[in-house]
């Protein structure tokens, strides 16, 4: 009988970096997983909690990130179905850098610790898939880091929307309905509340992005593209 773990396997597929795994490594990972599920809000782990193995999203998403002492919040990434979060404390043998919550009723696959050191202890080879996963994600953080030192507001706004809709490099499936707050996207560009409302109503005026609560719609990828490069052409 096939396990609940093995009916998200297609899933898990959707995205490149799993679906690029050699066959048994793909088996092992979601043989020795369990099922999670987050309810809104509840923390997945905390920074400098020690590291209890792999998550992949299935369902929901997770806001990787750090509140501060004063309470502002550093808001790196909201990851959905199917980003793996993890890999780094699996490298270095440190605490976790940052903390993990859910943002919405969240669904995850957890490989635990014990299992992937054992399978690396008995196959090493396979530290270079889990170095893919880490690298994926190092190229995305820098691109990010670049763009929010150089770029203007404006630019800078279209280039983390296309970012985001593009599945952050791969680390996720892909989507045109992004399911974040403005107060989360203005923390991932380092502007003000305010000034990311009006740079989303300049798009959604341009029919370029379409506004609800709590999500953007993007409706036009070639202009919004353009725009983050600054052509003003329509």
């Amino acid at each position: 009988m096939e396990s609940s773990q093995h009916r998200y396997r297609s899933q898990l597929e959707t995205t490149s970096w799993f679906r690029g795994l050699p066959v048994e490594l793909q088996d092992y990972l979601i043989g020795h997983a369990n099922l999670l599920t987050l309810e809104k809000g509840q923390s997945l782990y905390r920074r400098d909690e020690l590291s209890d193995g792999l998550y992949a999203v299935l369902g929901g998403a997770l806001a990787i990130g750090t509140v501060g002492a004063e309470g502002k919040e550093a808001l790196l990434a909201v990851l959905g179905p199917t980003a793996w979060i993890g890999e780094i404390s699996l490298f270095d043998g440190l605490p976790r850098p940052n903390d993990a919550t859910a943002v919405s009723r969240t669904l995850l696959l957890h490989v635990p610790e014990s299992a992937l050191r054992s399978l690396l202890d008995s196959t090493p080879r396979y530290w270079r898939d889990f170095a893919l996963l880490m690298a994926q994600r190092l190229r995305v953080l820098f691109e990010n880091t670049e763009a929010v030192a150089l770029l203007p507001a404006a630019q800078r706004v279209a280039s983390r929307l296309l970012v985001i809709a593009g599945g952050y490099g791969g680390l996720n499936a892909t989507q045109n309905r992004i399911r974040l707050s403005q107060d989360s996207l203005a923390s991932m560009v380092s502007l003000s509340r305010q000034t990311t409302n009006q740079l989303l109503r300049n798009l959604e005026n341009q029919r370029i992005v379409s506004l609800k609560s709590g999500e953007i719609a993007i409706l036009d990828f070639d202009r919004l593209r353009a725009a983050s490069l600054g052509d003003p052409s329509p």
